[in-house]
């Protein structure tokens, strides 16, 4: 469990910079942008790494805190989904759900997040998926107090790249790559 604890502190940790502390973020990126990135990265690949870790480790030994509904699994596989498209439409330079949504990797991770809460119940879920939503809703709010994203010239495209690329990725977990990564299959219920 600590290795999992530890996770989410790194990860979460350096993601929550600019809502705690965007004094020091801007004076670090004053002073090397480079470095910060650098930081930055390394902290998240680290942080990503003992998450992942953590949780395989401590999955086997969590205890089950309750028990998630019937139909739990099937509202994940829609809510997984929609956050999949959403992270990807937040990485592209334009298209409708960007610049609609202002924040699509946070709402994003809110339906990862809490799809994945209805279909796990042990404490290693519990622990990694709360903490995701908490961190994703906590930065949501905090975002409103932020300036939005400035208006620029969207395309469908990006939007239907981003939906192509949220199914591609939907279908290989579904299919194969979560049973890899994650050692549960996400269609066994």
């Amino acid at each position: 469990m600590l290795v999992l604890i530890a996770g989410l502190v790194i990860f979460f940790g350096i993601h929550s910079i600019r809502v705690v502390a965007p004094d020091l973020r801007a004076s670090q990126v004053a002073l090397s942008p480079m470095r910060w990135k650098g930081i930055y990265a390394v902290a998240s690949l680290i942080g990503f790494a003992l998450i992942i870790w953590g949780y395989v480790l401590y999955r086997a030994e969590a205890p089950l805190l309750y028990l998630p509904p019937e139909w739990g699994l099937h509202v994940a596989h829609l809510l997984v989904a929609i956050g999949i498209v959403l992270l990807a439409a937040s990485q592209l330079p334009t298209g409708y759900i960007k610049q609609t949504l202002q924040h699509p990797m946070l709402i994003g991770t809110i339906l990862w997040a809490v799809g994945h809460l209805l279909a796990n119940g042990d404490a290693a879920g519990v622990l990694l998926f709360g903490v995701a939503l908490i961190w994703a809703i906590v930065t949501l709010v905090a975002s409103f107090r932020r300036p939005g994203l400035k208006p620029v010239a969207t395309s469908w495209r990006g939007d239907a790249l981003a939906l192509g690329i949220g199914v591609v990725v939907t279908l290989a977990l579904l299919f194969g790559l979560h049973q890899i990564l994650f050692g549960v299959s996400p269609l066994a219920g």
